[in-house]
């Protein structure tokens, strides 16, 4: 007969495994940069003070509305946010396409110190 669905569940809890790592990692991350943790779990907000923390202005959140025009635009807000944090560019360009729910609990409860955005 019918399977029971187990293998959705399964789906169901990895991935809440992965958000809330990603979340608990983001929200140390702005603790550590002096914003507030709670920002990271409010959408649009949380973007918003990403940007804050790299030093763009905030209206790139409009540009993020903006297809494909969005993705440059996080890759370049990431790669800022990741040597903000004392990591290498790289690891910001995994932080959007890879492993952001691995990167950012390592930035947020690691050792990496926020440094604000690089000047220009």
């Amino acid at each position: 007969m019918g399977h029971g669905g187990g293998g959705s569940a399964i789906t169901t809890i990895i991935y809440l495994i992965i958000l809330v790592a990603w979340v608990a990692g983001l929200w140390k991350a702005f603790e550590k940069a002096g914003k507030p943790g709670w920002a990271a779990i409010i959408p649009i907000y949380n973007i918003y003070v990403l940007l804050q923390l790299v030093g763009k202005p905030w209206w790139w959140l409009l540009l993020m509305l903006i297809p494909l025009v969005n993705l440059v635009v996080a890759a370049l807000v990431m790669m800022e946010a990741a040597v903000c944090f004392g990591k290498s560019k790289g690891w910001g360009l995994g932080l959007l396409f890879f492993l952001g729910f691995i990167g950012w609990p390592m930035i947020g409860f690691g050792d990496a110190k926020y440094s604000g955005p690089a000047s220009v």
